[in-house]
C-alpha cells in the first residue's frame, strides 16, 4: 500500500475514533447524541473515499445535503433535479439513480440513515459534476488514436466551491460553455422529438435518382427532404428544380459533391436513420465535454471527417482549406491530439519516417539500389552516402543504419512548406505535389500527416498578424530555393479533432461519415456505461 494511503486511512480511522470519544466523553442530550450519531455515520461513510472524507472533516461533518435549512433544501433540489434530467447532455441517468436517491431520502429516519444518505449525495455529485464538465468516458481507453489531454478538475474543490455557490448556478456552469455545445444540444433535443413522431419518415426505396425522374420513390425522396427541413412543403411528383436546389443543400451539409443528384453515396446518407444522426451529435456533446478548455482566441480547427482545415480568430472562421488525412490503415490513421504551432519551414526538406524507410523503401533498395533515386542516403553523422557504397541486401529493418531525406524541390512530399508543432505523433501540417487527391470527395490517403489545398494561402493568413506583406515575405524566402524556418511570433494552438456531428452558427446541421469508425466505438462505449437515445413527446 502506498504511503498517501496509509496516511488516508490512519486519518479517516482517527477521524472516527475522535468522535466515539466525543460521544462517550460527557453525558449528551438527545439532540447532542443525535448530531454525533449522524456525524460518525458521516466519517463512516466517507472514509472509502479521500476527497469526501477531507472534504467532510474540513467541513466538521455537517451536512451539506440532508439539513433542514433552506440552503441544503436547496443543494438538495439542485442535485435531484440535475441528475434527474442528466438525458438532456447525453449522460447515462443510470449511473446517478435519481429515484434510488429520492427513496433513499425518504427512508433516512434515524442520523445514521441520513449520514450515510449525506455521503451517497456526496459522491453522486461528484460523479455528475466530473461527467458534465469533462466526460463519461476516458477517450484513449476507447480509442488508442484519440491522444487527449482531460482537463478533470480537482474533486474536492468541486465539494468546497459548490457549498459557496447558488446551487442552480453552480450546476448551469458545469456544462462546456463553447457556442458548439448548446448547439449540439438544441440538435439533439430537436432530433429526439423527430423521433417521436417516428424519425425521417420511409426509407427512399431506389438506388440513384436524378432531375426530370418521378414516380412513388421521387415522392417518399420529397416526403423525406421535408421532414429533414430541407424542402418546403410541396405536392409535386416530381424531381423538379425545387427538389433539386434541396438535394444540393442536403449534399452540402453532409459533405458531399452538391450537384443535386441523388446518386448511391448520397442517397445512403438520405436513408440514414435518425438515431444514427442522434448518436453522431452526443458523442460530438461528449468530445466537446473532453475539450471543455479556451481554444485560444486564434487558432487552428482540423476537422478529420471534414477533410478541412481552418484557421478562427475570437469564434469567428477567417480562413478554411481543403485537406487529406491519414489512410484507414493502424499506422497511417492520423491521431487526435491538440498542441502549439510554433513555426513553419519554407522550402522544407523531407526526412522520411523510420517506418516508411525500412517498410517501403528499403525492399525496393534491395531489389534495385537505384530505386527512389530522389531521395538521398544519409548516414548517422548526417552525411550523404554513395548508394553504390551500401550493401542495402546486407541489412534487414531492425538492422538498417541509413535513413533517408528528399531535399527541397517542388516534387519534395511535403511540397513547398510544412507547419510544425512538434509533438511526439511526427504529425504536422503541410504542401503536397499530389494536388489531383483534393477534389476527391473522401480524402484520407497520407501517411497521418495533415495535406492542405492551399498551404500559400495559410501561410499568409498566419504571417499576416506579424508582417505587412505576409504574401511578399513568404514569397522571397520562396525564391531563393533554400530551406528556411520562420517562426511564429505568436504561437497558434492547434486541435486536430474528429467530428461526425456539427452545427454552424447559423444553426446548420451537419453529418459526416465516421471514416475511422472511431464515434461507433465511442457510442458504443457510453451505451455500455448507461447512456440511451430517447425519444421525445411534446
Amino acid at each position: 500500500m502506498l504511503r498517501s494511503q496509509v496516511l488516508f486511512s490512519f486519518r479517516a480511522c482517527l477521524a472516527v475514533f475522535a468522535l466515539m470519544l466525543l460521544s462517550i466523553g460527557f453525558v449528551a442530550t438527545p439532540a447532542q447524541a443525535q448530531v454525533t450519531a449522524f456525524k460518525q455515520a458521516v466519517a463512516e461513510a466517507a472514509a472509502k473515499d479521500k476527497d469526501i472524507s477531507a472534504f467532510y472533516q474540513a467541513n466538521k461533518y455537517k451536512a451539506i445535503w440532508t439539513g433542514r435549512n433552506n440552503k441544503d433544501r436547496q443543494r438538495r433540489d439542485a442535485l435531484l433535479n440535475a441528475v434527474t434530467n442528466a438525458a438532456d447532455h447525453g449522460l447515462p441517468v443510470s449511473r446517478y439513480n435519481p429515484e434510488q436517491l429520492k427513496a433513499l431520502l425518504k427512508q433516512a429516519k434515524s442520523p445514521r440513515d441520513r449520514g450515510a444518505v449525506e455521503v451517497e449525495m456526496s459522491r453522486i455529485f461528484l460523479q455528475y459534476a466530473r461527467d458534465l464538465q469533462t466526460g463519461v468516458l476516458t477517450p484513449s481507453k476507447v480509442d488508442s488514436d484519440i491522444v487527449r489531454s482531460i482537463p478533470h478538475r480537482d474533486r474536492l474543490s468541486y465539494l468546497t466551491n459548490f457549498t459557496k455557490s447558488s446551487p442552480k448556478r453552480f450546476f448551469q456552469a458545469l456544462a462546456p460553455t463553447a457556442p458548439e455545445y448548446a448547439r449540439l444540444m438544441k440538435a439533439k433535443l430537436l432530433m429526439e422529438r423527430q423521433l417521436a413522431k417516428g424519425g425521417w419518415g420511409q426509407k427512399v426505396p431506389a438506388k440513384s435518382l436524378k432531375p426530370g425522374q418521378s414516380g412513388n420513390a421521387v415522392v417518399i425522396l420529397r416526403n423525406r427532404l421535408q421532414t429533414m427541413g430541407y424542402l418546403k412543403r410541396s405536392s409535386s411528383q416530381t424531381y423538379d428544380a425545387a427538389m433539386q436546389s434541396a438535394m444540393q443543400q442536403f449534399q452540402t451539409s453532409r459533405g458531399l459533391n452538391p450537384d443535386g443528384v441523388a446518386g448511391p453515396g448520397t442517397m445512403a446518407e438520405i436513408n440514414r436513420p435518425i438515431e444514427a444522426n442522434l448518436q453522431a451529435v452526443m458523442v460530438a456533446m461528449e468530445r466537446e465535454r473532453w475539450m471543455n478548455r479556451p481554444r485560444g482566441k486564434r487558432h487552428i480547427w482540423v476537422n478529420l471527417t471534414d477533410f478541412s482545415a481552418v484557421i478562427m480568430d475570437n469564434g469567428k472562421e477567417t480562413f478554411r482549406t481543403r485537406s487529406v488525412i491519414g489512410k484507414d490503415q493502424s499506422d497511417r490513421r492520423s491521431p487526435e491530439f491538440s498542441d502549439v504551432m510554433e513555426f513553419m519551414v519554407i522550402n522544407p526538406s523531407w526526412y522520411v519516417p523510420r517506418s516508411i524507410t525500412t517498410k517501403e523503401y528499403l525492399p525496393l533498395m534491395q531489389r534495385n539500389p537505384n530505386a527512389v533515386s530522389h531521395l538521398q542516403v544519409i548516414d548517422s553523422r548526417g552525411r550523404t552516402v554513395s548508394r553504390s557504397a551500401a550493401n542495402f541486401g546486407a541489412y534487414t529493418a531492425k538492422t538498417f543504419p541509413y535513413s533517408l531525406k528528399q531535399p527541397p524541390s517542388r516534387g519534395n512530399a511535403l511540397g513547398l512548406v510544412k507547419f510544425m508543432f512538434p509533438n511526439r505523433h511526427n504529425i504536422y501540417l503541410h504542401d503536397t505535389p499530389a494536388k489531383n487527391l483534393f477534389s476527391r470527395e473522401t480524402r484520407a490517403y497520407s501517411h497521418g500527416c495533415i495535406r492542405l489545398h492551399q498551404p500559400f494561402e495559410f501561410a499568409y493568413a498566419l504571417l499576416a498578424k506579424q508582417t505587412s506583406d505576409p504574401k511578399g515575405f513568404f514569397q522571397a524566402k520562396l525564391a531563393t530555393g533554400s530551406e528556411a524556418r520562420v517562426n511564429l511570433k505568436e504561437p497558434v494552438p492547434v486541435h486536430i479533432v474528429y467530428r461526425t456531428a456539427f452545427v454552424t452558427a447559423k444553426g446548420s446541421v451537419n453529418f459526416r461519415r465516421d471514416v475511422y469508425g472511431r464515434d461507433a466505438r465511442i457510442f458504443k462505449a457510453l451505451a455500455n456505461a448507461g447512456v440511451q437515445l430517447r425519444a421525445v413527446g411534446g
